[in-house]
């Protein structure tokens, strides 16, 4: 008898021995070992082996993601500007509710209703786990544009440079800085981003400017003040003539409630690191590295950053804040809080008054995201059938 016919006879009587009586089984054994030739002990130690069960696999189940999931998480991380995922999995549960909201006035759905399930699993899910099923579909890292800053030479003594702007524990303390929409060229006119970011909290405000003179950029500190929900307290700037000029200084200095003017060190962007990461999430992102120098497009930007740009980013996109920094060795070690959007830590500040509190929330129960961001890119159709076909590429995300 060969070795498989004597596997497959020892598992047809094993079963059959081990049920058997003590008597029942010296007749099972001497037959086995007429039948396979085995010596008396080596039999008996075959039929009392256990079959080896199969290894379960170390760790956690795996989890099946149903297909549906993986269309709704597309379009949630599209619709949010193809968020990095830690920041996503923060966000889905302030998107999710209006995913398949009626919208008005149409009274349609903005899409599907998703099942229960497949809401528990995007509610669960993990920043690794949407890296893996968005691998496919990530977007390729675009280039960079031209650096516009030029220094300003004057009243660089009479405003102090602060560096250490990690200990700030209220809002109102923010950083300013520009960005060219210059496309190719830093010659001739040209439309200028000015960016706010509250230093505590992430709130980020952004305005349209022609040109970058000091008249057009005090204008529009003015009005992102009026729009704040909080007093401003601190601003820092760059080494920028925009920035460092008799014009902003006087209207600072004759400021109620005071402000503290200061600004970063030459040729040191980290020092302004919180804006300086703003100018691509906030500004780049949202209108590219096109040449905007048609005057009329001004006041299309600035509804559109004024109005559902700061709303969308400020209530519905959450952020990192660096919580510690250390360096080990040769490697740097960062621990960052959990994300929350700058809504969320202003409601959370005791630096804001209730008055304030309560618009802000009352103004937050009507705000849906998915309608916020058709109406971004309905405006942003608008604003670019202004800008002129050239050679040089689009690369709005």
């Amino acid at each position: 008898m060969g070795g498989n016919s004597r596997q497959e006879y020892l598992a047809a009587i094993m079963e059959r021995y081990h049920q058997s009586t003590r008597e029942e089984k010296g007749f099972i054994l001497q037959e086995f070992c007429a039948v396979c030739g085995y010596h008396h002990k080596h039999a008996i130690r075959l039929l009392n082996r256990r079959r080896k069960r199969p290894r379960r696999r170390p760790g956690r189940r795996p989890v099946y993601y149903l297909p549906e999931l993986l269309t709704a998480l597309k379009r949630i991380w599209l619709a949010t500007d193809q968020m990095c995922s830690k920041k996503l999995v923060a966000a889905i549960p302030l998107w999710l509710p209006f995913y398949a909201v009626q919208v008005r006035p149409c009274r349609e759905r903005a899409y599907e209703k998703l099942s229960d399930e497949v809401e528990n699993q995007l509610l669960s899910i993990s920043a690794a786990t949407i890296d893996r099923l968005l691998a496919p579909t990530r977007a390729k890292t675009r280039s960079r544009g031209l650096g516009a800053t030029k220094p300003g030479s004057l009243l660089r003594n009479q405003i102090p440079i602060r560096t250490h702007n990690w200990d700030i524990s209220q809002p109102g303390f923010m950083e300013a800085d520009t960005v060219a929409h210059c496309g190719n060229s830093l010659a001739g006119d040209f439309i200028w981003s000015l960016t706010l970011t509250d230093i505590h909290t992430g709130w980020t405000e952004c305005r349209a400017t022609w040109n970058n003179g000091a008249t057009g950029v005090i204008q529009q500190i003015k009005n992102i003040e009026t729009s704040l929900a909080f007093e401003l307290k601190g601003f820092d700037c760059d080494n920028g003539s925009e920035f460092l000029n008799h014009h902003l200084v006087r209207y600072f200095s004759n400021h109620k409630p005071k402000v503290k003017f200061t600004r970063s060190r030459p040729y040191k962007k980290n020092d302004n690191a919180h804006v300086e990461q703003k100018n691509w999430s906030y500004v780049r992102q949202l209108l590219g590295y096109d040449r905007l120098d048609n005057p009329k497009l001004v006041e299309l930007i600035n509804r559109l950053y004024a109005n559902q740009w700061s709303l969308y980013q400020n209530h519905f996109c959450p952020t990192l804040k660096l919580l510690e920094k250390k360096r080990i060795n040769s490697k740097y070690y960062k621990k960052y809080e959990t994300p929350q959007t700058p809504y969320q830590r202003l409601m959370l500040s005791s630096h804001i008054p209730d008055d304030n509190k309560k618009a802000l929330n009352n103004l937050h129960q009507t705000l849906d995201p998915f309608v916020l961001k058709r109406q971004i890119d309905r405006q942003l159709k608008a604003i670019f059938k202004l800008v002129p076909v050239t050679s040089n590429v689009r690369k709005r995300i």
